[in-house]
């Protein structure tokens, strides 16, 4: 008997799934097109100039980068922000740059991965009155995660509180995947803890809410499909928070890696909550393992290097 692949277990998608990824194809297909035509005709005016100064080249390379990162942070419920950030400091952009340019993009997508999860049956936050009050939990948490982490960071030693985060996010990786085939039962309070340590650490650093989120809902026993969906709706008013207190704190913002980075990141959601739907759970717990134990890893690796 031939071995069965991933693929054939997935099945054929149907005719509505079919359609979805054929118009995200051919919506890809046209702002690439676009971009390259305008670097290489640059008197031709194709697209909006706001952000010109930058070069086209750029846009485009930041347009693939947040569809990329989105795609996995759709998929996962971790990594745009840990892994977007990081590579947009390495191309020379400054932090105040980047920031609120990140918690719009995953304001907005994570507010649409949320409905698409919905929509797609990945979870059903009507029905669902754990996924909705774990959602309500978890967003509650956010405005007081950001409060601490403000109070706290003056205090404490960024390295000592980014050396735990590491090593909480590493251990809720390695619990994932020791638990990968086991079937847990739900515990609230074991999820009131991991969310208020990923708000603190959001509120912190910008980024790492994700692998802490997502994991430590799948080890209090939430289903990999409910948790990557609660994350992403949970994660976007985290994100309406922060950048709310962003504007009202420097007043001014500089919006120009906004276009590229929302438009890349909300082009992903589509495809990412199709792809979690036709996942088996098992996969997506192991995926979930992998994933956290890497960025802690990663995490612990930037704080000592």
């Amino acid at each position: 008997m031939s071995k069965t692949t991933v693929t054939e277990k997935l099945g054929a998608l149907p005719t509505s799934g079919r359609r979805r990824v054929q118009v995200w194809a051919a919506v890809v297909l046209l702002i690439v097109a676009a971009l390259v035509i305008q670097m290489a005709v640059p008197d031709w005016q194709v697209l909006p100039d706001y952000a010109s100064h930058l070069g086209y080249g750029v846009i485009l390379a930041i347009f693939l980068t947040a569809l990329f990162c989105e795609y996995i942070d759709s998929s996962l419920g971790m990594g745009y922000g840990t892994t977007l950030t990081p590579l947009l400091l390495l191309a020379g952009f400054e932090p105040l740059q980047i920031v609120p340019c990140v918690l719009l993009s995953e304001f907005v997508t994570g507010a649409m991965a949320g409905l698409m999860h919905h929509h797609d049956g990945n979870v059903d936050f009507l029905r669902d009155r754990r996924a909705r009050s774990t959602t309500i939990l978890l967003s509650a948490l956010s405005v007081v995660g950001a409060v601490a982490a403000v109070t706290l960071a003056i205090q404490v030693p960024k390295a000592w509180l980014s050396s735990i985060i590491a090593v909480i996010i590493l251990s809720v990786g390695v619990i994932t995947l020791a638990t990968a085939r086991r079937r847990l039962r739900y515990r609230p309070g074991h999820m009131g803890a991991l969310g208020a340590v990923a708000a603190f650490n959001k509120g912190l650093s910008g980024g790492g809410y994700g692998p802490l989120v997502t994991s430590g809902q799948v080890v209090s026993g939430m289903s990999p499909k409910q948790a990557v969906a609660v994350t992403s709706l949970a994660e976007s008013l985290t994100c309406f928070v922060g950048l709310t207190a962003y504007i009202l704190i420097r007043g001014h913002v500089d919006w120009t890696l906004a276009g590229p980075l929302t438009v890349g990141a909300m082009l992903s959601v589509p495809i990412a909550t199709l792809s979690v739907r036709r996942l088996p759970e098992s996969l997506m717990r192991g995926s979930i393992g992998v994933t956290t134990c890497l960025l802690g890893f990663l995490t612990l690796v930037k704080v000592f290097w």
